[in-house]
């Protein structure tokens, strides 16, 4: 479960179910009569009708509603989603508790020819139909609200920028893990153009001199690599052109990009695998 992917909106429908469980040990009726102040009135668990059609509805619902927005991968209850069924089951709590509130006595003061007030609704009552309404407000209007889809927890930011060119701290893909050296035809690093071999080391024999092209090349554009962080969870490409995801780059770590195709970029993770990154607004240069 990926509590990164909760919003607002599901941090509202948690706390409401607090407040929920909260109100159930609170008075289920209150008594505005003479010598009814000493009584000891009973909470929502001495209640069946409330304890399951109004606490148990909201939680459970508010369950759902949470455990289906963190899941990677929608499941269904009765061919349901389970951000579906968990607002059906908020809204049913809020409808619980308005009757609850407005015939807290559930007919009991209307048996035989005569009828009577009968007891109001305790403070946990009201407290618990304030608590289910928004509930099931906040779940239904999570989708519709773009405030309440906004995420509840703050996007992880990347370590603090290097200069341009230097080795991010950590080496390659790993902030904060010793760097290796690069054996000679590795990766190039940042700052030096891609392409370009690696200096051998000394006393090493240099290679021997290539001779002229037959015909040039066609020139591309001036691109150096250079490490980059992205700010959120972004899927990285297949380079042709598959769209399956091949990987996804995570915040925090630092990736090396090594070639640039229009407005997107090819990056390599540090298990050396190589992809189209599409989405490349926000990212942080190292």
């Amino acid at each position: 479960m990926n509590i990164r992917s909760l919003t607002r909106g599901d941090g509202v429908v948690i706390g409401a179910a607090v407040v929920l469980f909260i109100a159930s040990f609170l008075d289920n009726y209150s008594y505005n009569v003479d010598g009814a102040s000493g009584l000891d009135m009973p909470n929502l668990w001495a209640s069946g009708p409330v304890l399951l059609g109004v606490v148990f509805a909201g939680i459970i619902g508010a369950a759902l509603v949470v455990l289906g927005r963190g899941l990677p991968q929608p499941r269904k209850v009765a061919g349901l989603e389970l951000v579906q069924a968990g607002t059906a089951f908020t809204v049913v709590a809020a409808l619980g508790a308005l009757g609850n509130v407005i015939d807290p006595a559930g007919g009991a003061n209307n048996i035989g020819s005569s009828s009577s007030d009968g007891p109001d609704a305790g403070m946990g009552l009201i407290l618990a139909l304030i608590a289910t309404l928004v509930m099931a407000g906040a779940a239904i209007a999570t989708p519709l609200v773009p405030v309440l889809q906004a995420g509840l927890l703050p996007t992880p930011k990347p370590a603090a920028p290097q200069p341009y060119g230097a080795q991010p701290p950590g080496g390659y893909g790993y902030p904060g893990a010793p760097a290796a050296a690069a054996p000679y035809g590795a990766q190039p690093q940042p700052g030096q153009p891609f392409g370009q071999p690696q200096p051998a080391a000394p006393g090493a024999p240099q290679p021997a001199a290539q001779g002229a092209p037959a015909a040039a090349q066609p020139a591309t554009a001036d691109f150096s690599p250079f490490w980059f962080a992205v700010p959120v969870t972004r899927p990285l490409f297949a380079e042709d052109g598959s769209p399956t995801p091949i990987a996804e780059l995570a915040p925090g770590t630092w990736y090396l990009a090594v070639e640039q195709r229009g407005a997107q970029l090819i990056a390599q993770t540090q298990d050396g695998r190589r992809g189209v990154l599409q989405d490349t607004s926000g990212i942080q240069r190292g």
